[in-house]
Parts: structure tokens; sequence; C-alpha cells
């Protein structure tokens, strides 16, 4: 079997080496029969376009020279790769590499005349340079231009219908991906037309396709070229004119699509299979969050750090960036094997040099927490372990305490004990005025914080901040399953909002809140404008090309136990100050009898294990703000 696979391969090898030299051989042909074009068309030119009027001492010089011509022009075309250049592909470097090559030719034909003294009119070189660059271009750009044909007639022949696209944004994006719609066969779209703003483009034509207005004309264009999909090709764009546009496209049903960020894009070529389905972060409207990489780069790089709860949704992505830095080691911590792998093969690929340690193991294990600090010796710690399920907590309020805040306690006095440099608590907005266990939880972890700050030479701090679009559990997912199994969709009520971010902005202002944490600090990151989780829903369904309330129903269900109908992100008592990064600031920390706290502590530790039933009385007393619902 093996033999035969090897044959077969070598075959198709030998049939794609036979096409190459067959299509070289072509174009050797038709460039040497360009030079004699060039060499008689010359002259021919020069006077008057008459052949008897050709002096027959200037027409026996250039022929004779015709050999020389031929030799001189193929090694220029061979050196600036004219004959192993994809055609179907070319653009203005393939023109401007002809260019070179005769004019190249050109003067090494006129050196060589005047050396040998061989007399032509003195026109008679120019004449030859344009008429033989004009038949190369031709050549080569009729061969692009076969190729484009043959695909069109192709696809026409296979039956497939091409789908309407209507691009938004005539610029350079929007050129790269009418090209290669244009030479690919297998993609079976057809541009009709195009949008932007820039008064000055409209009614001109792009690559043959009109721009027919600007943004106010999407509706209406939609209809007029009964267009199937939306391709937006702004990378450069802000998220603001992104959420704008996306706003508009998605009340006409067609299929979104969108080029990434230009921060996404590696250079400045645009290629269709870049191209990402138009998501609901596109609607947030904020603008990338940025960080200082440096500041990052410099706390982090050459350390070992710990991630637990490496495996979730915020630790998988902080072990992603963190490993960017070039760390001295980075240790995986998880409960959930499953996740845990995962990531461990994500950047075992994506960095092979990385001093990766991925364990298993529960931080409410005091004895295996210990032990690992002993062996390992993190330098900074990110604990972004934690049940986070505000439903599930509520049912089993003993595991949450038992995990949330006992689970932080056993890692931090570990760090302590063990001389980490800095001890980050990743918290949530769901600790302000908590009116479930999960963010009572979460808040005595910021006090725990605080007090282990005040005991301790390890600076430790806690990074508060809402919601994170995609992350395991939350409303998103959620959403495209229910859509996916054709409704409904439910959402807990009509006027319930939420704070949002992305994972990955989350995360890199964790990381600069870390860089920024001198000890005790609660930093609160702007999650900018709240987001009404209806509309959330209504986007979402008709991104999926469905109509909210008729394709797709939405149900409402009613708040849950412990939720709230909108977050807090700061506690009224708390004050606020900023820091270098207007994403991140810093809350105040509320005063408390630290030991007061500690016997508080003592005695949940107990309840938790022993009477669950009465965890959150118990809670209550430690923060005053939790409110119980009855």
């Amino acid at each position: 079997m093996k033999k035969r696979k090897k044959s077969e391969e070598a075959l198709v090898y030998l049939g794609n080496d036979r096409k190459r030299i067959e299509r070289t051989v072509f174009f050797v042909l038709a460039d040497i029969t360009s030079i004699l074009a060039a060499t008689v068309g010359a002259l021919w030119i020069r006077y008057d376009f008459s052949f008897q009027s050709i002096d027959p001492v200037f027409l026996n010089n250039a022929l004779k020279m015709i050999p020389f011509n031929i030799v001189s022009a193929i090694a220029f075309f061979w050196v600036f790769k004219l004959y192993i250049s994809v055609w179907r592909y070319a653009s203005a470097n393939e023109f401007i590499k002809i260019i070179i090559s005769v004019f190249c030719n050109m003067v090494i034909q006129l050196a060589v005349f005047k050396i040998f003294k061989i007399r032509v009119p003195r026109s008679y070189y120019l004449f030859y340079a344009a008429i033989l660059g004009g038949m190369i271009l031709c050549i080569r750009f009729f061969y692009r231009f076969l190729r484009v044909l043959r695909n069109k007639q192709n696809a026409l022949r296979s039956g497939s219908l091409a789908a309407n696209v209507m691009i938004i944004g005539a610029g350079a994006a929007c050129n790269s991906i009418m090209k290669e719609l244009e030479s690919t066969a297998m993609i079976s779209k057809r541009v009709r037309c195009l949008i932007d703003d820039n008064p000055g483009c409209r009614g001109k034509i792009m690559r043959g396709v009109p721009i027919v207005g600007g943004r106010d004309c999407i509706p209406d264009a939609v209809e007029k070229y009964e267009i199937d999909e939306i391709i937006i090709a702004m990378p450069s764009a802000s998220r603001k004119t992104v959420k704008e546009i996306v706003e508009d496209c998605k009340e006409t049903g067609c299929k979104l699509e969108i080029v990434p960020g230009i921060y996404q894009l590696i250079n400045g070529e645009v290629s269709v299979s870049q191209l990402r389905e138009v998501d609901i972060e596109d609607l947030l409207g904020r603008d990338p969050v940025k960080i200082n990489v440096d500041e990052v780069a410099e706390y982090v790089k050459g350390k070992t750090i710990m991630v637990t709860g490496g495996g979730g949704s915020i630790g998988s992505e902080l072990c992603r960036q963190i490993a960017k830095h070039g760390p001295k080691r980075l240790i995986i911590l998880d409960i959930y094997e499953n996740n845990a792998y995962d990531i461990q093969q994500e950047l075992k690929i994506s960095y092979p040099d990385l001093d990766l340690v991925v364990l298993i193991a529960s931080v409410r294990n005091t004895l295996r927490i210990d032990q690992i600090f002993d062996e390992y010796r993190p330098d900074i710690v990110y604990h972004a372990a934690a049940h986070k399920h505000v439903p599930l907590m509520e049912e089993s309020p003993g595991e949450a305490i038992k995990n949330n805040v006992f689970g932080t306690l056993k890692v931090a006095k570990a760090a302590d004990k063990y001389g980490t440099e800095k001890f980050v608590l990743v918290s949530t907005d769901k600790a302000v005025n908590p009116t479930n266990i999960m963010g009572a939880s979460k808040r005595i972890c910021e006090m725990l914080i605080q007090m282990m700050n005040e005991e301790s030479r390890t600076d430790f701090v806690a990074v508060r901040f809402g919601n994170v679009l995609g992350s395991n559990g939350s409303v998103i997912p959620l959403f495209k399953k229910q859509i996916a199994m054709g409704g409904p969709v439910t959402v807990t009520d009509p006027n319930v909002i939420r704070y949002f971010m992305t994972i990955p902005e989350a995360v890199s202002l964790i990381l600069q809140a870390g860089a920024y944490a001198e000890g005790g600090e609660i930093f609160v990151l702007d999650m900018g404008e709240p987001v009404k989780i209806l509309d959330l829903a209504e986007n979402l369904i008709k991104l999926s090309g469905f109509r909210p309330g008729e394709d797709i129903e939405i149900v409402f269900t009613g708040l849950r136990p412990g939720e709230k109908m909108f977050e807090e992100m700061l506690m009224d008592e708390e004050g606020l100050r900023g820091t270098e990064n207007s994403m991140i600031h810093i809350g105040k920390p509320l005063e408390f009898d630290k030991e007061e706290f500690k016997h508080q502590l003592e005695k949940l530790d107990e309840i938790s294990r022993t009477r669950p039933e009465e965890v959150k009385e118990a809670v209550s007393r430690i923060v005053s703000t939790y409110r119980m619902e009855s």
C-alpha cells in the first residue's frame, strides 16, 4: 500500500512538473515572438508605418542582433522570475518587474550597439522597449484573464449558484477580496455593489463594480442587487463605526461577514479565508482595550508564574497572554483535567520552548497546595479558580464557601509562606452589594486579600470586572445553542442589564493591573456601557439570519435565585481613583475589624462543612451589604 501511495504521489508530482515545463516553454516562445515583433515593429513605427521606407542598413543591423536580444531579454526575464510567477494572481508587483526587465534589456542593447558601432535610428530603442513591454504585459495578463474566465465557466458548469455580495468599504481590503474572488474557481460569490461613505467615491467603479453610495444606501442596494451576503471590509475602522454598520446590516437578513481588525492582521494583505462571521462583540461598540505591553512584559518576563483555574475561560486566556511575555516557567493548576489538557496542548504548539508545568489539584487541598508551592516557588500567582455559576451556588452554598473562600485562603497562605511576590485575585462585579452567595463569597475573598496584604510581604490585590463574552456558562453560548435548536431563546427579564467585555480584553487588563499592584488594591475594570440582555438576544438572533419573535421566539423566565436586575462595579462606600490606564481604576477598600473577621472565618469554615443550610446567614454576618433573597 505504501509503495502504491508513493507511486501515485510521484505521478502527481511528475504531472505538475510537466505542466510547469509546458507553461514555461509557452512563455519563452511567446517572448521570442515578441522580441522579433518589437525589433521589426520599432523600425516600422520609426518609418511612418511603411516597410518599404525602412533603411535596409538599419533593418539588416537590427536583424543581426536578434539572437543577442533574445538571449539578453530571456536572461532578464528569468532573473526577475517572470517564468515562475503565478500569473492568475498577477498584481502591480509583476507589472513593475516586467517594466524593469524590459528597460534593462533596452539599456544592454543600446550599450552593445554603441560599443560595436551598429547603427540604428536613435528612436529605435524607445520604440523597441515600448512594443516589447506592451506585448509581454498583454501575454501575461491575457493569460490571467483566460484563467479567470475559465474559472467562471467551470463554476457555471458545476451548477453552483453564485451568491450576490455587497462589500462595505471600498479600500485596500475590499480590493484584495475582490481580486481573490475574481481569480478563485472554488469560491462562488459575485460582488454586485460597493458601499463607501466617502462622497468622492460615489458613482465610481472599482474592478468593474459600482460604488453605489454610503451607509444610507444599504437597504435599497440590498433590494436592488438582490444581495445574499454582506462583507464589512474596514479593518482599520473603530469599533463604534463597525457597531453602527452592523446595526444597519443586521436588519437586511443577509449573511454578514467581516474582515478582522487591523491589529489582528499580520500584514496588509487580506484574503477571503480571513473573513469571519459578524459576532455579538461587534455590537459592543467599544474600541479594543490598549495596555502598556512593555510594563506587563517587564514584570512577567523571567518569572515563575502560577495560574489557578488555568483551564477555565479566564485562566486559559491568562496563560496564553502570559506565555507571550517570556516567563521563566508557567504553572497551570486546575481540578478539571480536560480543560487543563486542552490549554497544555495549545501552548505546546504555540510556544514549544515554554517551560510549562500542568498540575491537577484542588485549591481546597491544603497539603497538595503546600507541596506545589514548596516545589515550584511561584513569583506571581493569578488566582482564577472559583465556582462562579450563581444559580448552582445558591443550591450548594457550602460548596461555594469551601471552594471560593477557603480555597482562596489556602492558596494565599501558601503564597505568603513561600515568598510569592504578587498574588492577584480574579474577582467579579457580583461582589458589590451581593444578592447571591457566589457574589458574597467573592466579597469575602476581597476582604481576605486586604487582610493578607497587611500581614504578609506578598503584594495581595484583587481585580474586579463584569461578564465576559463567550466564557463557559455565560449567556452568549447558551443563546447560540438555543438558536441552533430553533428556539426559544430564554431571557430572565426584559429589563435586566449586564456589563460585558471580551475575554482577551479582560485578561489584558488583569495583567496590566498586576503590573500596577503595590498591595491591598481592588482594581476595578471599566466595562463600558451596560447592555440589555434582551438586546443581546435579539441581535444574536438577527445575526444568525432569523427574525426575533417570528422565526425564533424569546421567552422570559424571571430572575433566577440570587440574580440582580443590574450589576454594580463599585460599592457606595468605596472611592475611586485612576491609574495610568484609563480603563483601570482603584477602589478604596472598606475598613473592617481584622481580628473579628478571623473569628468569623473560623465559624464559617465549620458551618460550611457541617451545617451548609446555615451558610447564608453566617455570610450575612460577615458581609454587611449581602442581601439574602427570601
